[in-house]
């Protein structure tokens, strides 16, 4: 099972998942500020409603309702910073692997080796 994970593959996969972290946080953060957006309209309409004589109770119902919406948004924002930050550990795990194992993959590669499995301990300590 061990040996279904090569470098490439480590590679790959790295890859893959810091390009799709940092899209998916984007998104997030995208829909983030729209829902900020949100919060801030739902406020001005709470204080147009309170200039035009609207029950206390409506009103002060509406600012509750913008300060959960910007609650939201900033929980929101706060989960895309999240995202942003394992996008960047992936990037660094393909950076360690590739300053760990990169030599090793193009010594294999540039070799007249037809498969790992037939590579002795001996040409490991070569590269």
């Amino acid at each position: 099972m061990s040996s279904d994970l090569t470098y490439k593959a480590l590679q790959a996969k790295v890859t893959t998942l810091e390009k799709k972290v940092s899209r998916n946080a984007d998104d997030i953060k995208t829909a983030a500020k729209v829902i900020d957006a949100e919060a801030t309209e739902s406020s001005r309409e709470s204080d147009q409603m309170a200039a035009k004589s609207v029950d206390r109770d409506t009103v002060a119902d509406s600012h509750e309702l913008s300060k959960v919406i910007k609650g939201l948004s900033d929980g929101i924002l706060t989960y895309a910073a999240k995202a942003l930050d394992t996008a960047k550990q992936a990037k660094a795990a393909g950076d360690q692997a590739k300053s760990t194992h990169g030599g090793f993959q193009e010594a294999f590669d540039r070799s007249t080796v037809d498969g790992l499995e037939n590579v002795s301990r001996d040409w490991f300590e070569q590269a």
